[in-house]
């Protein structure tokens, strides 16, 4: 495929340098006071527990099959990479558990997952359990797991978890932009992540590259811009397409993605995000454009394998099990980040016995429901 990544973008927004920090100890009493977050958040739920799961037919019918396909490619890169043989790994955002399969092949020994959606901890759950599909018999996942529901840019996991931290390896794959809607939210993200986190211990993600959206904001001709899978459309406040350092947090748009996403989502702008993430002792390994990622990554055997796999490239000519030009360009609007917790692992603590918190098999009374009323 042919890249378009540029690393010279100058769209981003600015740090928040000259406003105070907030105490990520008090970040709770922020977010009871924004009633209108609270009530995006949950419409954010409410779309993600009405999606059910689909078929293997209908999957594979989907205008994005191969957009989707890639998304797994480079999630299933980033787990082969830094996920170890027993780990403990915390699934912030773990939607209905599409990335459990990842995790086994990967022989963690320890998963929690924390999802807004109750449908979709519930089908998280069912899958967990092996009977998502009947007509799709599967072997047992190899390690025990807790599913949460709640909001883990609300909540404040460490008290959640107490008896289950430290974990080696934190992922947030497409929903760390959710936590940008306000500062506090943004600071509670990454509180939790440092809190949960071991010393040396990793944070993995994917989210929406700032850069390129606001690029293509000021290049479209109104506020609305696309192709034929995808549209992102920004209220008539951001008609400048100007977005100071003043605030950067709180810059809505509308994201629509054919048989995925149809909700507001938030900018992040990264040099904000890198910033904000030293404060929680979380440095920055690498940051890549989905693009720049399938160039470098794509050239190593191991990975061009599974991709061939995967189906989600073909050759681009004869082959037609390749993405669409259209399903490429929204790829672009995505990156991949790992973050590293400052200090040295201790390892008697990664032997620990976090495993009898979980169970090889969740029923519905298993699930803990969260929120700041709880803790």
């Amino acid at each position: 495929m042919k890249r378009a990544y540029d690393d010279s973008a100058s769209a981003s927004v600015g740090p928040p340098q000259s406003r105070p920090r907030l105490d990520p100890i008090g970040v709770q009493q922020f977010l009871e006071d924004d009633e209108s977050t609270k009530n995006l958040a949950r419409k954010v739920a409410e779309h993600y527990s009405l999606r059910t799961n689909q078929t293997l037919e209908e999957r594979e019918s989907s205008p994005i099959i191969h957009l989707k396909k890639l998304n797994n490619w480079i999630k299933s890169v980033l787990i082969r990479i830094y996920a170890r043989r027993g780990d403990a790994v915390l699934d912030l955002a773990c939607g209905k558990g599409g990335d459990l399969i990842k995790w086994d092949k990967a022989k963690i020994g320890y998963y929690v997952g924390i999802d807004i959606a109750e449908g979709s901890i519930e089908d998280c759950r069912t899958r967990y359990n092996g009977d998502a599909d009947p007509h799709q018999r599967r072997k047992k996942f190899t390690f025990p797991a807790r599913l949460i529901c709640g909001d883990c840019f609300e909540v404040q996991l460490d008290t959640v978890l107490e008896d289950d931290a430290p974990f080696d390896i934190c992922s947030c794959q497409f929903a760390m932009h959710y936590s940008w809607s306000t500062e506090a939210r943004a600071r509670r993200a990454l509180a939790n992540v440092s809190a949960l986190l071991r010393p040396g211990g990793t944070f993995i993600g994917t989210m929406p590259d700032a850069n390129v959206i606001i690029r293509k904001l000021r290049e479209a001709e109104g506020l609305v811009f696309g192709n034929s899978v995808y549209w992102i459309r920004f209220d008539e406040e951001h008609a400048g397409k100007k977005f100071g350092s003043s605030d950067p947090f709180g810059i809505k748009y509308k994201f629509h993605l054919e048989d995925a996403v149809d909700c507001p989502e938030w900018i992040v702008p990264f040099h904000v995000f890198k910033s904000l993430a030293e404060e929680y002792d979380l440095e920055l390994i690498f940051v890549k454009n989905a693009h720049e990622f399938v160039d470098e990554y794509l050239k190593k055997p191991e990975y061009a394998e599974l991709m061939r796999r995967l189906g989600a490239l073909g050759d681009g000519n004869q082959d037609q099990s390749t993405l669409s030009q259209d399903e490429w360009e929204v790829a672009y609007l995505y990156l991949s980040f790992v973050l590293r917790k400052r200090g040295q692992p201790d390892r008697n603590q990664r032997n620990s016995n976090r495993t009898n918190n979980g169970q090889m098999q969740i029923s519905k009374n298993d699930i803990l429901y969260v929120s700041n009323d709880n803790y």
